[in-house]
């Protein structure tokens, strides 16, 4: 059974979170729908898209913005409640830090169990959600501004000719001219029509006819073959430097993810694992951070807070990085970094410590005492 301070705090705690999250969603929200309604104008995505492509990037950083939320949710709880000098009520009533933190812990441990959830489940669905997307518009976009109907294509040095009649949105082709001389023998295509896609991997034009005509042989020479075939398919090159592979590890599940033994899966299983537990230690954090009465200095501990929240997370992606390159060892893991900061703000904040000060009382006391005790 809860007591009457815990369900206070926990109810203060929780209205200053859920504002907060509020807030930050919809400032997320309208940077990304300014974003998206650029990609819009420039015609990388379509129209009846905008609200699904939305909606996914809002899930995708979801998991982000929890831990960042939830911190400053507490940092202003516990200050609010030392500006109305309530934390020294609760102290003199022998509510102390240790009691604070079980309270806050009842509210950290459903948030960090809904990032986790958020973490190793949505957000590697709607990543794979935008990818899709983001691939279907792309090849939309390479048949559009890449294969124009009524043109002549040039490639690979000229020794591939290539002309469309008619495109569509469904990605039909009409009227197919390919005159193709990469080979010892020149070839010569025509069709009625066809299909085109964009290969994810290379990006290469993959162009598929149907129900053409085929002729072999070089201009000039009486050797030549005719045919038809019901089906001719063609690489073209993607243009410029040769496209690497697509990263899909935030594609990927965590299940599996969790099964591989590679460091970039590891370490891309780690980072799905610490907004949960961020949360946890930064509800360890943000107690010592708040000065107990308002008439203690707290600058100091106001500027502790907010290095100690940059270097959290700016500390993420470092430790990730080098797990994944190999450069921290794997039993060390990416989490190092959260036992660092909790570290550095106790031992920072050692000497204005409470327990501190009664220690060196009594051991004062004590050393006192048995000089007093010894013989003159």
């Amino acid at each position: 059974m809860l007591g009457i301070v815990d369900r206070y705090l926990l109810s203060e705690a929780t209205k200053v979170f859920s504002a907060i999250v509020a807030i930050l969603v919809l400032i997320v929200a309208s940077m990304l729908f300014l974003r998206t309604l650029e990609e819009v104008n420039v015609g990388a995505l379509s129209v009846h898209l905008v609200l699904n492509f939305l909606a996914l990037q809002v899930v995708r950083d979801m998991p982000n913005l929890l831990p960042p939320a939830f911190f400053l949710a507490l940092l202003v709880t516990l200050s609010r409640f030392s500006r109305d000098s309530e934390l020294i009520a609760m102290s003199a009533c022998g509510i102390g830090p240790r009691r604070l933190l079980h309270a806050l812990l009842l509210l950290a441990v459903p948030v960090a169990l809904l990032t986790a959830w958020l973490s190793l489940v949505l957000q590697p669905w709607a990543a794979a959600g935008i990818h899709q997307i983001r691939m279907q518009q792309k090849e939309q976009a390479a048949q559009i501004a890449g294969l124009q109907p009524g043109r002549f294509y040039l490639e690979q040095r000229g020794e591939l000719a290539l002309y469309i009649g008619a495109i569509d949105r469904q990605q039909s082709l009409g009227d197919v001219f390919i005159l193709d001389r990469r080979g010892d023998v020149a070839r010569l295509v025509v069709s009625k029509g066809g299909q085109h896609r964009l290969e994810e991997e290379t990006g290469d034009h993959i162009v598929t006819l149907s129900s053409g005509h085929r002729f072999d042989g070089d201009p000039g020479s009486a050797a030549f073959m005719i045919g038809d075939f019901e089906e001719y398919r063609i690489r073209i090159r993607a243009s410029g430097a040769a496209q690497g592979v697509i990263s899909k590890r935030s594609t990927t599940p965590s299940s599996t993810l969790l099964a591989s033994s590679e460091l970039p899966d590891r370490a891309e299983l780690e980072h799905r694992l610490a907004a949960p537990l961020a949360i946890l230690i930064l509800t360890v954090v943000a107690i010592p951070l708040v000065a107990l009465s308002p008439r203690q200095r707290s600058s100091g501990r106001l500027f502790l807070a907010f290095l100690a929240y940059f270097s959290f997370f700016n500390l993420q992606r470092l430790a990730e990085n080098w797990l994944a390159t190999g450069v921290t060892p794997a039993w060390l893991t990416s989490f190092w970094y959260q036992i660092l900061i909790l570290g550095v703000v106790y031992l920072v904040l050692l000497p204005e410590s409470l327990w501190l000060k009664r220690l060196i009382e009594r051991f004062s006391g004590a050393q006192a005492a048995s000089l007093r005790g010894q013989p003159g």
